[in-house]
């Protein structure tokens, strides 16, 4: 019994001695943590809007109960599928050029050897990630106009054109993909060059000295490096398979091309903000998050299905 007490004596005093140590760090800790309760958790509350009759002036707790007539209106509605349909196919297209794309580079210029064009590369990629989709619009309508724009002049120079980037469905696909990997592949190779970083130079010295190229190292060392790292942010990518930013379709789209650059947060938008349709767009994003939440569970199930650390 005395054994017992002394040693629930010394826990409580190892944990005192911990508390002391790290409080410091647990008070840091607060102010992040109070951001999320507050701005992230507690909206979740407002959920309920997509089960009402939304009343503005009534209030969330005080509108009548709808029941799910919401979700049956969105699921009948052809703007609804339209949106849905582009929201997968544009995200697969991202996932498909965008993802692969900060690796290669990243490979590439851990290649180099002139560290001054290493840099500057490395800068220059890095640098549109900063600048917001208002400005992006704003520089792919001068550059694809189809009179004075420098694409087309120099398309015209070859005997091509002019062609409307933004106003042709399928061309319009291609610049979304085009300017999405151009403003954030520097971001990715970031991540990948700090987990090339970490590589063992000696693993690739005993490579070159079991005869492997520079090829034969990329694909036997620095590959395998990086696979937990590709695998961890392919499952946070197709966890937002079904999401979608709005400001890039918003911006870049145009009434022309409305049938796929429509996506779900611009229907949103459209008829949740525009038309005070609240509840009708509760029930879609309701649907979109939920779907978004299977997908990065399946896809971290895979993972480790397969042997890997998975994000959880």
């Amino acid at each position: 019994m005395k054994t017992d007490n002394a040693l629930a004596a010394q826990k409580w005093k190892d944990r005192i001695i911990y508390i002391k140590r790290t409080w410091m760090l647990y008070l840091m800790l607060a102010l992040p943590m109070a951001f999320f309760l507050v701005f992230r958790y507690v909206p979740m509350t407002n959920i309920v809007i997509a089960f009402k009759d939304y009343n503005m002036f009534r209030g969330v707790w005080e509108s009548p109960w709808s029941g799910g007539k919401w979700f049956v209106q969105a699921f009948t509605s052809r703007d609804f599928y339209n949106a849905l349909r582009n929201t997968l196919w544009l995200n697969f297209l991202d996932l498909l050029v965008g993802f692969p794309a900060p690796i290669i580079l990243a490979i590439l210029l851990n290649e180099l050897h002139f560290r001054f064009y290493k840099r500057l590369t490395q800068t220059i990629v890095y640098l549109p990630h900063f600048l917001s989709w208002i400005i992006i619009s704003g520089i792919a309508s001068k550059l694809l106009a189809p009179g004075g724009g420098i694409v087309n002049m120099g398309l015209a120079n070859l005997g091509i054109g002019p062609v409307d980037f933004l106003m042709d469905k399928t061309l319009w696909v291609g610049t979304y993909v085009a300017f999405g990997v151009w403003k954030e592949v520097g971001w990715g190779t970031i991540i990948y060059l700090a987990a090339i970083t970490s590589i063992n130079p000696e693993i690739y010295e005993a490579a070159e000295v079991d005869g492997a190229g520079r090829f034969g190292k990329i694909w036997h060392v620095t590959l395998p490096a990086l696979r937990p790292t590709i695998v961890t942010l392919l499952i946070m990518n197709i966890g937002r398979i079904l999401g979608s930013e709005f400001d890039r379709p918003y911006t870049l789209g145009n009434s022309l091309v409305i049938q796929v650059s429509d996506v779900i947060s611009t229907m949103v938008y459209r008829v949740g903000i525009r038309s005070f349709q609240f509840s009708y767009t509760a029930a879609i994003g309701l649907f979109q998050s939920i779907i978004c939440v299977i997908f990065l569970v399946g896809a971290n199930a895979l993972a480790k299905r397969f042997g890997e650390r998975g994000v959880w």
